[in-house]
């Protein structure tokens, strides 16, 4: 993409020219229906069969009804009501079928999402050291999973086919493709010339990664926002972060990331190459290939010490679009690591007659030095965060500040199994019916930590069976306490203990989700400890948990020996899951779709840590709606309310973030099934905890925020108890929980039983159109101050609706007030 800056847009305080809005005329008034996970169809949006698609591509579009195409050509057609249109990003997650490989990207994912769960700085002061600490440790790790990652590879084909299997009679003698790889096969059978074969598998990998990392970058997020929009005053740092004009474009820390991890992943083949050919021409007392060997490990050093340099060197910068590139380390760092890994794999094809292949390769030290580095990132992690938490306390952070540390422990004991798995897979595969590791098995196996590993995984599953029980058991407490009080909420209805029961569970169900912070904090705890001790017992007994025990006491033996079994059983069976999983995705449209949930949650947010991340769907949706709200309110002079459901609302306020003050005037935010206060306010509360909410309240005209108890997603916003807005504080913001069912049993109104509808089907529900139609009646002021020409007319269709709801309200379901008063643009709460 061009280094220059994009065009700018129509102003949205000087309407154009050719805005429709005749003398006399109410200005045209917008809907835009952004739907939440899964996904949704333009026609199931607007409810229509015929669709036209007014802007977009085949990826992400806006649509509107064929009617209302020419919506702004005759705004005479829409007295009292908003001209609906959606924008459709779903495909951004779910579309073709190699996006099921990003299942092997989650460890990463993970790692990124920790990046962004960092508590809230003080606002007292810039750029606190302590927020770039957080940031720079995050980085760290999401380096070291990229290490494990092609570390596993390496393990995989250098040391358990190159040099375990090919040096083995009976183990190539059984496969015939491996023939050629023999000890007495010809030119390959020597150690370090099988080893450099064998080494374009790991540097493969990595170059894939680079390849997906850029073509993803180019398709997703190289969507400068439009120039102008953001708001002036979020330049400085104590602002809120998601209204920088930068925010939604780190072209430049992305692609230096993208060039540290993949000369980090050629840097980490190639030591796996030079080690042991370096270690036997040092045995050999061969002067020439020793100093050779010696001269590349210097090298292998100094371009470490390079990567973890321009990995620490800065974070994000935010308050501009960077669309400035580090050239000299995007291009010299990976083309350097390229060329020192062709040097080490020539080094490697020199002769050495008589060499031959015994035992291991020394990864045991490799794996170890990675994990323990791991461990002791989390908890400096941990010390930062809390640090940071003390200095800003917010009551509504996930784990008393510590959500970030977790989430980043869960990243790499993601990585940890999954390259365990692959290792452990491959070596049983070609072990035949032995067990990798044990005495009686043809080859040594892979290091003994890995082992050690997956024998800790029964222990974990144990404990996370024991929580999930602790849930449960809470969970019928919680449904048995509920139901006792349901019937209360719909007068005149006789008590239906079945139905109570039913609707109980269902905010019961609900409810857990509030306690997910809990059972993620503990599953991370217990994942740290498990991982030391598996650590510790291989670095101590330097053997599988089964021969460290044996001689034992009989039942410490049966256990250590049935651990190890099940659980190289069980991440076995995981990582074929995981692989069929995928490959049902990419041919099956549904469950592509299933998948495309997770991401819609997971790749929310940009590349700050891991390059190799799967790319960030809202790089692209953010600037679309960004751009569709600025330049049709700045064209029309209209009014425009921007509804989201589940992800959908957290687009719509991030991209109500970015708009200019002039645009933010003539625009509403209606929120519904919402996860920005219940699930993105206590994990990520340096961008969306009360203070950033609240201070949205008081940049936004207006926002309303619909709820249920029965949903497990959508919640209230939690806003602090003073907005600094005209009308008000939280109370302004959010209407729920809404009625759900609308109706408890069987009625001549109801006369079948009314579904429990959880975080489904909210424009169904009458408060939608009610509190719609009332955002639009207190934007009409403001457009008609925009417009001084325009006079009053009748109440319209919204006044009406509005009215009959509050004179009619439904049972369970809280009143609409009256509308405030209202101010100049603005202040509108």
């Amino acid at each position: 993409m061009p280094d220059t800056p994009t065009p700018d847009i129509p102003s949205p305080d000087t309407p154009s020219a050719d805005a429709p809005a005749p003398p006399g005329a109410a200005p045209l008034a917008l809907e835009l229906l952004v739907h939440g996970v899964a996904g949704a169809a333009p026609d199931e949006l607007l409810g229509d069969p015929r669709t036209v698609r007014i802007t977009g591509d085949s990826t992400a579009a806006v649509f509107r009804r064929t009617e209302d195409a020419d919506a702004e050509e005759h705004p005479e057609r829409y007295a009292g009501r908003p001209v609906p249109e959606a924008y459709c990003w779903s495909r951004l997650t779910s579309g073709n079928g190699t996006r099921a490989l990003w299942l092997l990207l989650l460890p990463f994912m993970v790692a990124n999402l920790a990046h962004w769960a960092r508590p809230a700085a003080p606002a007292t002061t810039k750029s606190p050291r302590t927020v770039s600490t957080y940031g720079l440790l995050v980085r760290i790790l999401a380096l070291s999973l990229t290490v494990l990652l092609i570390a596993a590879a390496c393990e995989v084909a250098l040391d358990l086919l190159a040099w375990q299997c090919a040096g083995t009679a009976t183990c190539t003698g059984s496969r015939s493709r491996l023939a050629f790889l023999a000890a007495d096969g010809g030119w390959w059978g020597q150690p370090g010339r099988r080893l450099a074969l064998c080494a374009l598998v790991p540097a493969a990998l990595t170059g894939l990664l680079w390849y997906l990392s850029n073509r993803t970058w180019s398709a997703y997020e190289s969507q400068s926002p439009p120039a102008g929009t953001g708001d002036p005053d979020a330049l400085d740092d104590t602002a809120p972060a998601l209204g920088r004009p930068g925010f939604w474009y780190g072209r430049r820390l992305v692609a230096r990331l993208r060039a540290a991890h993949t000369a980090a992943g050629l840097l980490t083949v190639a030591a796996a190459v030079a080690a042991p050919v370096a270690r036997h021409d040092r045995r050999a007392g061969a002067p020439g290939p020793a100093a050779f060997g010696w001269a590349v490990e210097a090298l292998l050093v100094a371009g470490a010490v390079t990567v973890a340099w321009v990995v620490c060197r800065r974070g994000r910068t935010e308050a501009r679009p960077d669309h400035r590139l580090d050239r000299a380390a995007i291009t010299l760092l990976p083309g350097g690591a390229l060329a020192l890994l062709v040097a080490v794999l020539g080094y490697a094809c020199w002769s050495r007659p008589g060499w031959q292949s015994t035992g291991g390769l020394p990864g045991d030290f490799a794996f170890g030095a990675l994990m323990l580095a791991q461990g002791c990132g989390v908890l400096a992690l941990a010390v930062v965060a809390r640090r940071l938490h003390r200095a800003a306390p917010d009551p509504d952070a996930a784990l008393r500040g510590l959500g970030g540390p977790a989430v980043a422990m869960l990243g790499c004991a993601l990585g940890g199994v999954m390259s365990g798995g692959v290792a452990r897979s491959v070596a049983d595969w070609l072990d035949g019916g032995a067990t990798p590791g044990m005495a009686d098995a043809p080859l040594p196996g892979p290091p003994v930590l890995l082992s050690w590993q997956a024998a800790v995984l029964p222990p974990l599953l144990l404990v996370l069976a024991l929580l999930a029980a602790w849930f449960a058991v809470r969970g019928a407490r919680e449904r048995r306490r509920l139901a006792a009080t349901v019937a209360a909420e719909y007068p005149g209805e006789p008590p239906d203990r079945a139905r109570s029961r039913q609707i109980a569970g269902a905010r019961a169900a609900a409810a857990l989700t509030d306690s997910a912070p809990w059972f993620v904090g503990a599953v991370s705890g217990v994942t740290l400890l498990l991982g030391a001790g598996a650590l510790a017992g291989a670095w101590f007994s330097g053997q599988v948990p089964g021969e460290a025990a044996r001689g034992t006491h009989p039942l410490l033996e049966s256990a250590a020996r049935a651990a190890q079994d099940t659980g190289s059983w069980l991440i076995g069976f995981g990582f074929l899951f995981f692989v069929a999983w995928g490959r049902r995705a990419y041919r099956d449209p549904a469950a592509r779709r299933t998948i495309g949930i997770l991401w819609d949650v997971g790749t929310f947010w940009p590349r700050a840590a891991h390059p190799f991340a799967p790319p960030c769907y809202a790089e692209r949706a953010v600037p679309d709606l960004t751009w569709r709200m600025t330049g049709w309110t700045g064209r029309t002079g209209g009014r425009l309310v921007i509804s989201g459901h589940s992800q959908g609302s957290v687009l719509a306020a991030a991209a109500v973030w970015q708009l200019p003050p002039g645009a933010r005037r003539r625009v509403a935010l209606l929120t519904y099934g919402s996860p920005l206060g219940r699930l993105y306010g206590r994990w990520f509360p340096a961008y969306f905890g009360r203070g950033p909410l609240t201070a949205l309240h008081g940049e936004v005209d207006c926002w309303r925020n619909l709820w249920r108890a029965t949903d497990p997603i959508g919640g209230p916003v939690r806003l602090a108890p003073a907005t600094g807005t005209a009308s008000g504080g939280a109370g302004e913001v959010d209407r729920g929980p809404l009625a759900d069912p609308v109706a408890y049993g069987r009625s001549a109104r109801h006369p079948l039983p009314a579904p429990i509808l959880g975080h489904s089907a909210y424009q169904a529900d009458p408060a939608f159109a009610v509190e719609r139609d009332r955002l639009l009646v207190r934007l009409a002021a403001a457009a008609r101050a925009d417009v001084p020409h325009q006079r009053g007319g009748p109440p319209g269709a919204a006044d009406h609706a509005a009215e009959r709801a509050a004179q009619h309200p439904r049972p369970g379901v809280s009143a609409p007030r009256p509308p405030a008063p209202e101010g100049p643009p603005g202040t509108a709460g």
